[in-house]
């Protein structure tokens, strides 16, 4: 299925980027060790992911799971691939996520996200992070699967919620960021006090810019993905008595015709 399908369906966000450095993951993540992975630049849903969880010593470490969760109770470990995202405003009480969030927290480390911005000449991707780069931490659950045969499967998802008020222009939904402040406090499981670190991000303004659709396709995984189009981003009044903002990105739709028509690839609805 193509992008302008989903966005019909008013689904959305299943990709995201980590391409920072081991050892700047170690210091955002209060690591005391760099971790044994490489910085990638596009992460879909059903692949091997990297998360900071804590051990059964109270220590945090960063393991790699399949991202997607697949519940305790699950018969078939095919049920993951549609549980990408837990929407906050349910995760508590949902069965497949309720057993995670009480006991099974995580943070999914990122540079930033990607969504994609309907525009008269097509979806046009857009990366979204903080304004200095700086990795930062996503909510996350994971959660582990038993097959009857005895095949052990680790699995993670990422907690959503309304989207904050600079991006409601591109999507209506957003990954939660847990502030830097806080990660102690979801990573603790034995604090079920959590419920308002799943608000719209309300700190500094994130940046969000173009990039080439070269993001559209899971094979494309390199260091210019994140590189901004050469355009200009700006807010601006749908019409004078709307009330709303609306997207404008001076010379984006001469950019975007520029370069090849591909369809963005399959995305799945945000839960």
């Amino acid at each position: 299925r193509t992008r302008a399908a989903h966005a019909r369906r008013g689904a959305g966000w299943g990709r995201y980027g980590g391409s920072s450095t081991p050892r700047a993951i170690a210091r955002a993540c209060g690591r005391p060790h760099p971790p044994a992975i490489r910085p990638r630049s596009s992460i879909a849903p059903t692949r091997q992911v990297p998360i900071i969880r804590h051990n059964a010593a109270g220590e945090r470490e960063l393991i790699r799971v399949r991202w997607g969760l697949v519940p305790r109770w699950a018969k078939d470990p095919s049920i993951g691939a549609r549980m990408i995202n837990a929407r906050a405003e349910t995760v508590a009480v949902k069965s497949a996520f309720r057993n995670a969030f009480a006991r099974h927290r995580c943070l999914v480390p990122v540079n930033g996200f990607y969504e994609w911005q309907r525009m008269h000449s097509g979806n046009q991707p857009m990366h979204i992070g903080m304004p200095d780069g700086r990795p930062f931490g996503l909510a996350g659950l994971y959660e582990r699967w038993l097959s009857p045969e005895g095949e052990v499967l680790d699995t993670c998802t990422i907690v959503t919620t309304s989207a904050c008020e600079s991006l409601r222009v591109v999507h209506e939904r957003m990954p939660v960021i847990v502030p830097d402040a806080e990660y102690a406090r979801w990573l603790d499981c034995t604090n079920p006090d959590v419920d308002d670190l799943l608000a719209a991000w309300s700190g500094e303004p994130l940046r969000v810019y173009p990039v080439s659709t070269r993001v559209n396709f899971v094979s494309n995984d390199d260091a210019r993905l994140c590189e901004p189009m050469e355009t200009t981003i700006k807010l601006v009044n749908a019409a004078p008595d709307a009330g709303t903002a609306a997207l404008s990105i001076e010379g984006a739709e001469d950019a975007v015709s520029e370069l090849p028509t591909e369809d963005e690839p399959d995305q799945l609805p945000l839960l």
